[in-house]
């Protein structure tokens, strides 16, 4: 059942390793100031990380969200994946997810007037876009944008799954990464997402070992812990162990 798994990653390798290039030359680029990284004057935090998929970075940039809200006035800027639409766009409670992306419709509305939510594909001209609004706001949290390096946030928060680390991934199309690991040296926190529980100390310090922060890097671990289904119309609640039974979902 390997063989042709195994085939088919060597036959992508020199696509992989040419991307890989590409992205090498793009990130010198912007190390080298050639390609400009512009800055703000409000606090700025990006989270993102080095390959495709789901590394929870929607839950993550959520709880962030949270533990800012009551303290500044902020934002969530999104590229709104998915979306049929370009531009800069802010995003109501019960916006067409076809017109924002379905990710920032589900955060706008569990947060609603709390938060600002607003997508834009190019991150900069979307920050511009906030400031300049009238409702302001005093910290931005950018989601999904460690790639996006025409911004250069405060502070970079890269997220990394349990079950799969960057370390142990190769470059598109071969694997699942959009950079060389190397680049987690952009990082200012790592986060390994998605652990298992019941983790003891050696298991966290084989993972530090896989991942070798820098000194200057701080590395943290979380889980995920599901909520109760929520209707969208009338926000009921359904416990999740309700599912399978006679209970109506819709």
């Amino acid at each position: 059942m390997g063989r042709p798994k195994v085939k088919i990653y060597y036959l992508l390798m020199p696509l992989a390793m040419l991307y890989g290039m590409v992205v090498f030359i793009r990130n010198k680029l912007f190390d080298w100031r050639v390609l400009k990284s512009q800055s703000f004057p409000l606090p700025v935090i990006c989270i993102g990380n080095l390959a495709v998929g789901g590394t929870g970075k929607t839950p993550h940039t959520e709880y962030v969200a949270r533990l800012l809200k009551d303290r500044v006035r902020t934002a969530v800027l999104s590229r709104g994946y998915g979306r049929r639409t370009r531009g800069f766009a802010l995003v109501g409670k019960y916006s067409d997810p076809d017109g924002t992306g379905d990710e920032p419709q589900q955060i706008k509305y569990k947060f609603g007037d709390d938060i600002i939510v607003a997508v834009d594909e190019s991150r900069r001209d979307g920050i511009a876009r906030l400031l300049a609004a009238e409702d302001k706001p005093g910290a931005i949290i950018l989601d999904d944008a460690m790639q996006h390096r025409y911004v250069k946030p405060g502070l970079t928060i890269m997220l990394t799954s349990y079950d799969r680390p960057f370390t142990d991934d190769t470059l598109l199309p071969a694997g699942r990464l959009r950079e060389n690991p190397g680049e987690k040296h952009r990082a200012d926190i790592i986060i390994v997402t998605k652990c298992p529980d019941g983790l003891t100390p050696i298991d966290y310090r084989i993972m530090r070992n896989k991942i070798k922060p820098y000194p200057y890097q701080r590395l943290f671990f979380t889980t995920f812990a599901y909520g109760d289904l929520r209707r969208v119309d009338d926000d009921a609640r359904l416990p999740l162990a309700a599912i399978g039974r006679d209970c109506p979902i819709l």
